[in-house]
């Protein structure tokens, strides 16, 4: 038993007044309804630090299902471990069970989930809707196991709504005052058991100014290699949430650094100068807004990756039956999504239609409702260095509003059509029997 640092009230900067105020309402509703209810995690760090979060987690006494019965808006996802996640609009307040660290090896293997079922990178998911949790891997605890469950020392820190004040189990206060990012426990077993953990110390130093504390670094540099074990999509989507940042280059200069980035893509490591400049261009970018906008989508970001260093060259194979397909796109261990890969290639077209401001009007207007063409002003502004083409796009858009919003409605119509499951095959023969 760990007696914790609690501070109250008066002695922290923690402010009411900063969290997301649907955040509050299900804080005070959790502890109305007698559970214990914290904010947790990166959302605790970033207030205290002066940042806005990016994301308002909770964690609380409550399992699942009792939250799901507190909220009509609630709805519950994962398999390895549930989640309640409290709909406010597009906004998602998730709410997470306290739970135990289930020593490696210890759990019963869990069967291989979609994305949409998983427990991480969850946003968009589809709920799931189920009589009750399956158990297997539901190791509820209490606060205190819960926070030396968690990664790093500053991201295992409580805010009590109950009482206003900071709870801290694991020495993270200390560390936020030094700056230093420490894993919770040794770096050996928690790299073990979780190799993305390296990259995220690392990424996360570069984002917060901190830096690794020495038994972490030196783990990271006789460890790099298991990241290799960790799956592929799993580091691509860490790849786009670095360049989502806004501090790509602090990033991907920390991860060469510590010699994981030659292990995951070291086509990476081979820059004159070309990625360095796309980095800062999309840092430039991502620090004008408060949020990353959705025009930042995946394909634009791998371009930002592939793009300078022409790795976007057409390749094709030969299959079994001697049909030629294009083969992959590679970034190291990582395979690029198909999806990712036509979308920039019509990003990479259109942005030359784009680029002829002199065209007539009528062929100016069309190109309002191709499906690529947010995408391509943004990646004209990210990387075109153009701003008289980008403000000429702005004037046409306002003057054209409704075309654009029609073409959105429609692509958006088209996605949805495309997630739905196919409809069942037609019984053959049709009915038995007959005259």
């Amino acid at each position: 038993m760990v007696e914790p640092v609690i501070l109250p009230r008066p002695e922290h900067t923690l402010s009411r007044r900063d969290i997301d105020a649907d955040a509050l309402k299900v804080l005070h509703r959790l502890h109305s309804e007698g559970f214990v209810a914290y904010l947790v995690g990166g959302s605790v760090r970033d207030l205290l630090l002066g940042r806005r979060p990016k994301d308002f987690d909770i964690g609380t006494s409550a399992h699942p299902y009792q939250v799901k019965r507190l909220f009509r808006n609630c709805w519950i996802i994962g398999r390895r471990f549930r989640l309640a996640h409290v709909k406010f609009g597009t906004k998602t307040i998730e709410v997470a069970t306290f739970r135990r660290q289930v020593p490696l090896g210890a759990a019963e293997p869990a069967e291989p989930l979609s994305p949409e079922q998983d427990v991480e990178g969850v946003e968009g998911a589809e709920p799931v809707v189920e009589a009750r949790p399956i158990e297997r891997d539901n190791e509820f605890g209490t606060p205190e196991e819960d926070a030396f469950r968690r990664d790093f020392t500053v991201n295992a820190l409580f805010y009590d709504i109950g009482t206003l004040s900071i709870i801290d189990y694991t020495g993270g206060l200390d560390d936020l005052r030094g700056r230093v990012l420490r894993c919770i426990g040794d770096p050996d077993v928690r790299f073990q058991e979780d190799p993305v953990r390296m990259l995220r110390a690392l990424v996360l130093a570069a984002r917060l100014g901190f830096t690794v504390d020495e038994d972490s670094l030196e783990t990271i540099g006789r460890k790099a290699a298991l990241i290799t074990q960790a799956a592929p999509a799993r580091l691509m989507e860490e790849y786009y949430k670095i360049l989502r940042s806004g501090s790509a280059r602090e990033c991907f200069d920390h991860l060469a650094d510590s010699g994981l980035l030659e292990h995951m893509s070291p086509e990476l490591m081979n820059d004159e100068g070309q990625l360095t400049e796309a980095f800062e261009a999309v840092d430039a970018y991502r620090r004008r807004f408060d949020a990353a906008p959705e025009a930042m989508t995946n394909a634009v970001l791998a371009g930002t990756l592939l793009v300078p260093l022409g790795l976007l060259r057409r390749r094709t194979r030969r299959d079994a039956d001697d049909v030629v397909r294009e083969a992959p796109t590679q970034l190291g261990v990582m395979q690029v999504a198909r999806r990712d890969i036509d979308r920039l290639r019509q990003i990479l077209g259109l942005q030359r239609r784009l680029l002829d401001i002199e065209a007539p009007a009528r062929a100016q207007r069309a190109l309002l409702s191709r499906p690529a063409f947010r995408e391509t002003l943004t990646w004209l502004d990210i990387h075109g260095r153009r701003p008289e083409v980008i403000a000429h796009w702005r004037d046409v858009m306002a003057e054209h509003e409704p075309v654009l919003a029609e073409a959105e409605a429609m692509e958006a119509a088209d996605g949805d059509a495309a997630r739905r499951p196919p409809p069942p095959a037609p019984r053959r023969g049709g009915p038995r029997g007959g005259g």
